[in-house]
């Protein structure tokens, strides 16, 4: 039984492209491509430099048009995709919000194009970029902590860029048991296995308790008026955003402009595959945001949460079969996900409202974003509205009725 159980998680971590320990990250992301490649290396390794001695337009605009075909296999299409996110963001941020690049030109354009077509991903610095396939080992033999981690690429900010791409990817990894555990709640239901549904919803809620923890690290790694004046323009796209209304054209690729979102959390897997296991209904707009944003998951992970998203609903099967301990377990499970979101909420009034309210005041800085995104995440939304949304949707999913009749009686 055991042997069987095990291979059926295997089988799950398979065909989405996770794995048991490290959820949705992507495993030993490569650092290298072909040489053909060292250009694109070459100006990503050396991005914050080329950025504030505002030499990167220069640079790109002398760059050859290489072909994508040499990239063979999924982690070198990863690391092409992230080093042309991360040249294209600072291109077209390089000037700040005054002087945005309304064209990416078709060096950069064409190659990026077709990468994110043969990963199912859009041509902009995702979340699955930044976060999940941008890190290494200082010691290869040491542990995933943050002191023996570093980023691959990274853009100005100092240590701030460091621990918000750092501590998000902790906060990834504090996820993976809860998605180990949505699987087994998934499979449990299938055979209405109750101790099985009450095991999982026990090892999610532990592990969004995880992930509370580790988001905390962010005070201690991220400065809030650098993350505002200087690291949060380079992860806004150009959907949604005052500063490229418009979007962007790809030169060589697109005949009008083209509109993306920015880097955002609501891309993350993880949080939304918790929301398809608990039968969080987002509606309106806030769902239709949400919903769009699973374009820019990879498509196995995309594939989970829509997995998840149509079996028999947990929480009616939940409210009908009369168990106490099981309905516990659910709400436990809910207000561990309200209280990480919660502790979302304050964490962006801190990094970007109160900076933002502070520039307003003392006048926009050229480089930052200044008060043009005070309102608006990263990803075209409408900040806090968005958050408190999400917040007070997940807390309506809480069972009140509770069953009185308990497995142990």
């Amino acid at each position: 039984m055991e042997t069987n159980y095990r291979e059926t998680l295997q089988a799950d971590f398979d065909a989405f492209d996770i794995s048991e320990e490290l959820g949705f990250i992507l495993e030993e992301p490569l650092t290298q491509l072909p040489d053909y490649y060292r250009v694109w290396l070459d100006l990503a390794n050396n991005l914050t430099h080329l950025i504030e001695t505002r030499k990167l337009r220069d640079v790109v605009h002398k760059m050859p048009i290489l072909s994508p075909h040499h990239l063979s296999n999924h982690r070198e299409l990863r690391l092409a995709h992230l080093a042309l996110g991360f040249i294209s963001m600072g291109y077209v941020w390089q000037e700040g919000q005054h002087e945005p690049a309304q064209i990416l030109p078709k060096a950069l354009a064409w190659p990026y194009w077709l990468i994110s077509r043969r990963l199912g991903l859009p041509p902009i610095l995702t979340y699955a970029d930044s976060v999940l396939a941008n890190w290494k080992l200082k010691d290869p033999t040491g542990d995933m902590e943050i002191g023996n981690m570093d980023l691959i690429f990274s853009f100005p900010g100092g240590e701030t860029c460091r621990g918000f791409f750092m501590v998000s990817l902790l906060v990834e990894m504090a996820a993976s048991s809860g998605i180990t555990g949505s699987l087994e709640v998934m499979h449990a239901m299938k055979i209405s296995n109750l101790i099985g549904i009450q095991k999982g919803l026990i090892k999610v809620t532990q592990s969004l308790k995880k992930m509370k923890e580790t988001f905390q690290l962010m005070h201690n790694h991220v400065e809030a008026n650098t993350f505002h004046g200087t690291l949060r323009i380079f992860v806004s796209g150009w959907r949604d955003n005052p500063m490229l209304p418009r979007g962007l054209l790809y030169e060589g690729v697109s005949n009008e402009p083209v509109l993306l979102s920015g880097g955002s959390a609501a891309q993350s897997s993880a949080i939304q595959c918790f929301d398809a296991l608990l039968c969080i209904q987002h509606e309106d707009e806030t769902g239709a945001f949400l919903t769009r944003m699973r374009d820019y998951m990879p498509p196995a992970h995309r594939q989970l949460i829509e997995t998840l998203s149509v079996c028999p609903s947990l929480r009616d099967f939940i409210t009908t079969c009369s168990d106490s301990d099981l309905c516990q377990a659910y709400n436990s499970c809910v207000s561990s996900l309200v209280d990480l979101r919660s502790y979302h909420l304050k964490t962006v009034a801190k990094y970007v409202t109160v900076p933002g309210n502070r520039a307003r005041a003392m006048g926009c800085p050229l480089r930052g974003v200044g008060t043009a995104l005070n309102t608006t995440g990263t990803g075209g939304s409408n900040l806090m509205v968005f958050l408190k949304t999400v917040r007070n949707t997940t807390q309506k999913a809480l069972i009140l009725e509770r069953p009185t009749t308990s497995r142990e009686t």
